[in-house]
């Protein structure tokens, strides 16, 4: 679940982070503020990889204390 939760924070991430970009210094108009696209982005991106990267999956750690 938190393998899950991580991948989805990393490619949610990294679409914020494309958007942000292109609104800030291409031509695409989204509505928002790019600026906070491009800061909520660079948050999630990181934060999905650090889950991805350090944390074991729920089914690993009960397979361990079993």
């Amino acid at each position: 679940m938190i393998k899950i939760l991580g991948f989805i924070l990393t490619i949610g991430g990294a679409i914020a982070l494309i958007m942000g970009v292109l609104g800030a210094f291409g031509s695409l108009s989204s509505g928002l503020s790019p600026w906070a696209l491009i800061i909520l982005g660079v948050v999630f991106f990181f934060a999905g990889i650090g889950l991805l990267k350090y944390r074991k999956d729920t089914d690993q750690v009960q397979t361990e204390n079993n």
